[in-house]
């Protein structure tokens, strides 16, 4: 396994780790982690009783890691692909991106489909039972490890 999909395997591996060491421990096994290659479809819904990590990457780059509390559907099904749907998507962050977006033909009317044909995109799922805060600090662990180019 290499590239996108190792980078999360080893991530998750390693953050049991920093998880046990913060208190909190967690198994690698109690991640699901669902790889959609580009073209991909959206999540409809996130499942009950799970929270999340989602993530993008495009040509050897993560673009954005973000979370989804249990009660965060729209964060985790469409928001992204709407650059007006929130105040920070990877939409709105393509589209602002003047060496990205340059090079690229897209618009507002457009970006959505652009992400979903060009981009890999992951979902960490965990139990909710599990907290917020260990959720958050997945997150943070995954900015530091990945450094996306929108969470810098």
């Amino acid at each position: 396994m290499t590239g996108w999909k190792s980078d999360i395997e080893y991530s998750l591996s390693d953050f049991a780790t920093v998880a046990r060491l913060a208190g909190t421990p967690i198994s690698q096994e109690e991640f699901v982690a669902e790889y959609m290659e580009a073209p991909h479809k959206p999540p409809a819904s996130l499942p009950q009783g799970k929270m999340a990590i989602y993530g993008f990457w495009y040509k050897g780059e993560w673009l954005k890691v973000g979370m989804a509390g249990p009660k965060s559907n729209a964060r985790y099904t469409s928001q992204h692909y709407n650059p007006k749907s929130a105040p920070s998507t990877l939409a709105k962050s393509l589209l602002h991106d003047h060496d990205f977006s340059y090079s690229k033909s897209f618009n507002a009317n457009t970006i959505g489909c652009w992400i979903r044909e060009n981009c890999n995109r992951v979902n960490i799922l965990m139990n909710s039972a599990h907290g917020l805060i260990l959720l958050a600090l997945l997150e943070a662990f995954l900015h530091v490890r990945l450094r996306p180019r929108y969470e810098r």
